[in-house]
């Protein structure tokens, strides 16, 4: 009955999370995608259609069967709806981009991992949009979350255009019209916004210190078991294709790895800071991090057999 009387309660909860702080976070997320595009090149792009294999397999793992088999759980689970709506979210977002360090510390295909990051950045402009509004639709609890905010399929689009497209576009037209300048400003920038990033989720959680210590074990289980869930279709999905062990940890790492900056981003903008939402996604944000970490770690240090 608590735990009931918990869950109604949690979508009133006010996460401190301001219109200034969300502006940063803006500018954050974009300055990252800026700094990940200076070491994009259309050599990448190229590099991805010889072998359309690749793509095909990145695009289903990450983008149909993720939030395919994210639906299933929900339906399966059934979490408060607010959490299942931010699963289907995180789920329809595209990867976040410490995937492409992650896949270097794996001894992955890091080649691969900045090319999928191009690439599912391209596509995530329309189909984040569409996953979240689709498989959000199909299950009625979170059709009547959807109906709520009168969700706009097109400003969805034109943030995710703003934040992702547009950075992606100027920084790989740097790199490949001033090559030794993009190195340069690649080498300040990457860690500068990367820290900015974090030191704006660690006020954040500082900011919520209460409201995390009293209902962060409302979806601790859902957010580990969704994102361990995610490594594991990367990874059988790539390998159902008879992808190398290289490839299969990079797409693993990708699936995995999932932008829960633009998902907070995507809250506060469409969902008025929705409660339930803002907890899992932020969470997911600090969590996937430190997942993601540590099965690099054990793959960078795994001998070959």
């Amino acid at each position: 009955m608590l735990l009931n009387i918990k869950l109604f309660q949690i979508d009133s909860i006010q996460i401190n999370f301001d219109t200034e702080a969300l502006w940063m976070l803006n500018i954050a997320l974009a300055i990252i995608m800026f700094g990940v595009s200076l070491d994009i090149s259309i050599d990448d792009f190229k590099r991805l259609f010889k072998n359309p294999k690749i793509i095909l397999v990145g695009i289903l793992s990450q983008f149909i069967l993720l939030p395919l088999f994210t639906f299933l759980l929900v339906i399966i689970i059934k979490p408060h709806p607010s959490f299942a709506l931010g699963m289907i979210l995180i789920a329809a977002c595209p990867g976040g981009n410490v995937s492409n360090f992650f896949s270097k510390m794996a001894k992955g295909n890091t080649a691969l991992s900045i090319s999928l990051t191009a690439f599912a950045t391209l596509v995530c402009i329309a189909l984040t949009p569409i996953n979240l509004n689709l498989w959000g639709s199909l299950y009625p609890p979170t059709k009547a979350i959807l109906k709520t905010v009168n969700l706009n399929p097109y400003e969805l689009t034109k943030l995710v255009l703003l934040i992702l497209g547009i950075p992606l576009l100027l920084g790989m037209l740097v790199n490949y019209y001033h090559k030794e300048m993009a190195k340069k400003i690649n080498i300040v920038l990457k860690p500068f916004s990367v820290s900015v990033f974090l030191l704006l989720i660690i006020i954040a959680l500082y900011d919520n210190a209460n409201i995390f210590k009293n209902h962060i074990h409302l979806v601790l289980f859902l957010v580990i078991f969704h994102n361990l869930f995610a490594y594991f279709i990367g990874y059988s999905t790539a390998k159902l294709f008879k992808l190398s062990t290289k490839d299969c940890k990079t797409i693993s790492i990708e699936t995995g790895i999932q932008n829960g900056g633009l998902g907070l981003l995507l809250i506060f903008s469409f969902f008025d800071g929705l409660g339930g939402m803002a907890l899992l996604a932020a969470f997911w944000g600090v969590w996937d991090i430190f997942s993601g970490m540590l099965l690099a770690t054990y793959w960078g240090r795994k001998k070959k057999t």
